[in-house]
């Protein structure tokens, strides 16, 4: 798989209000692959959230119309937040089972539209 471009600051936002770096990313697998490729993702997702404070979700859905194709649904802080989570040790695991991916990977800078505010993605502490 080749290396995600890092994403360009993101330019939609209303004057004044902060916005967050999103992405969404699809992939097809190969489907004699897939127990790696979910344990890797896994692994890199729940990391993700679990131990970069600049990650603020990171969604891994399957489609429902082809097993074989998955989208990523990943909102960052900014784009130094996505450069530390290229850097983190779950994301190693992931790229070493990005053979397990078969055509072109697709992604897209998106911009939140509701709610856009980054206030809303702010990790909030659990609740007890």
């Amino acid at each position: 798989m080749a290396r995600r471009p890092s994403p360009a600051a993101p330019t939609g936002r209303r004057d004044g209000e902060a916005s967050v770096l999103a992405i969404w990313v699809k992939v097809r697998i190969d489907p004699d692959q897939r127990e790696r490729f979910l344990h890797g993702i896994e692994v890199d997702a729940l990391g993700s959230e679990r131990d970069e404070p600049g990650c603020l979700r990171f969604n891994v859905l399957q489609d429902a119309a082809d097993e074989n194709t998955y989208y990523f649904y990943e909102v960052y802080e900014d784009a130094a937040a996505f450069e530390a989570h290229q850097r983190a040790p779950h994301y190693a695991v992931w790229k070493a089972v990005a053979d397990t991916l078969v055509g072109p990977v697709e992604i897209a800078q998106v911009e939140p539209v509701f709610p856009a505010d980054a206030a809303y993605w702010a990790k909030s502490p659990p609740s007890e």
